[in-house]
């Protein structure tokens, strides 16, 4: 019995061995296939970060995109307010003139119904002629001169009717235009004539009416 103990210390010690070697080959084997699975994982880690970077900077560019589309909306309605307040200031400056015209014909017409006392074609009464001396700065003491002012006014009316025209329809400095254009935006839908029998040059817009008689002409 003695001589047997000491070889079945040396068995089970050897068993024991055999035990320790083989969990240390299975987690050797566990420790090379997490790294194995590691190695794999980093190409993945690598593109997600770059996921995360592209979305951050989609995220940042479609905020400023929508920042620079909220601004120019807000220029947009202070541009197209302003529009519509020189509209309307341009409108009452039409209508005044166009006002002031109808009151010179009438009183013109009621002159002309007296035929005693009717002046020649082209001409304004007294009464006329006072106002539109008071209105333009203008003294009109023979018929060439009164025929001169009344032109200049026909003018004036083709040049209003002329800018609520391009603000209507948004035209520009330059755009060309027509008669029938502007017929709506006159009181008699027609071109005024030159009591003269001076022919009118519309002009573009930004410039303005011509008459071909020297000295019926705008002033600057």
């Amino acid at each position: 019995m003695k001589t047997l103990l000491p070889w079945l210390c040396v068995v089970a010690l050897a068993i024991g061995l055999g035990l320790v070697y083989s969990a240390s080959q299975k987690k050797d084997a566990e420790l090379a296939a997490l790294r194995q699975d590691s190695q794999q994982l980093e190409p993945l880690r690598a593109e997600l970060e770059e996921l995360k970077k592209a979305q951050g900077q989609g995220g940042s560019d479609e905020l400023a995109r929508l920042r620079k589309d909220n601004e120019d909306l807000l220029r947009l309605r202070n541009e197209v307010g302003q529009l519509r307040k020189e509209k309307q200031q341009l409108a009452a400056q039409v209508q005044t003139a166009q006002a002031q015209a109808q009151g010179a014909q009438a009183q013109v017409q009621a002159q002309r119904s007296t035929p005693a006392q009717a002046p020649a074609p082209g001409q304004l009464d007294p009464a006329a002629q006072a106002a539109f001396n008071a209105r333009y700065g203008v003294t009109a003491q023979t018929p060439e001169q009164q025929q001169a002012v009344v032109c200049v006014n026909n003018l004036r009316l083709i040049d209003g009717a002329k800018q609520q025209w391009a603000l209507e329809k948004q035209k520009p400095s330059g755009a060309l235009l027509t008669a029938g254009d502007l017929a709506p935006y006159l009181k008699t839908n027609a071109l005024p004539t030159c009591p003269a029998g001076g022919v009118y040059t519309i002009n573009p817009v930004g410039y303005a009416p011509l008459c071909n008689i020297p000295g019926h002409a705008l002033g600057k």
